[in-house]
C-alpha cells in the first residue's frame, strides 16, 4: 500500500513559480514510477509529466515542456514538480500518482493523492 500527500500549491501571478511535492509512504517507493496530472474545472484529467524510478525517463505534456521539471528524491520518498513561467490555463488541482510501470495515461496508476490546487492569476 502506497499513500501520497501532495503540497505546495498556492495562488501564483501569471509568469510566476510553485513547486509541488508529493510525499510517498511505503516501502515501494523507490521502484515506482511516479506521475503528477491535473484535472482544470469542467476538464478531464489530463497527463503532465511522469518520471520512472530512476530518474532517467520523464515524459512532459507538450503543453508543459520546457516549463515544468519533474525530479524525485528516493531517500526521502518524495517526487517534485518544479512549474516555471505558469500561465493562467495551468489553473487546475494537481494530483500525484504513483504506480508499477511508467505511463502517461491515469489507468496505469495504482495510487493517487488528494490534490493540491494550483490557481495562476493573470
Amino acid at each position: 500500500q502506497v499513500q501520497l500527500v501532495e503540497s505546495g500549491g498556492g495562488l501564483v501571478q501569471a509568469g510566476g513559480s510553485l513547486r509541488l511535492s508529493c510525499v510517498a509512504s511505503g516501502r515501494s517507493f523507490s521502484s515506482a514510477a511516479m506521475g503528477w496530472f491535473r484535472q482544470a474545472p469542467g476538464k478531464e484529467r489530463e497527463f503532465v509529466t511522469a518520471i520512472n524510478w530512476s530518474g532517467s525517463n520523464t515524459p512532459y505534456a507538450d503543453s508543459v515542456k520546457g516549463r515544468f521539471t519533474i525530479s524525485r528524491d528516493n531517500a526521502k520518498n518524495t517526487v517534485y514538480l518544479q512549474m516555471n513561467s505558469l500561465k493562467p490555463e495551468d489553473t487546475a488541482v494537481y494530483y500525484c500518482a504513483a504506480g508499477r510501470v511508467l505511463g502517461v495515461v491515469g489507468r496505469v496508476y495504482d495510487y493517487w493523492g488528494q490534490g493540491t490546487q494550483v490557481t495562476v492569476s493573470s
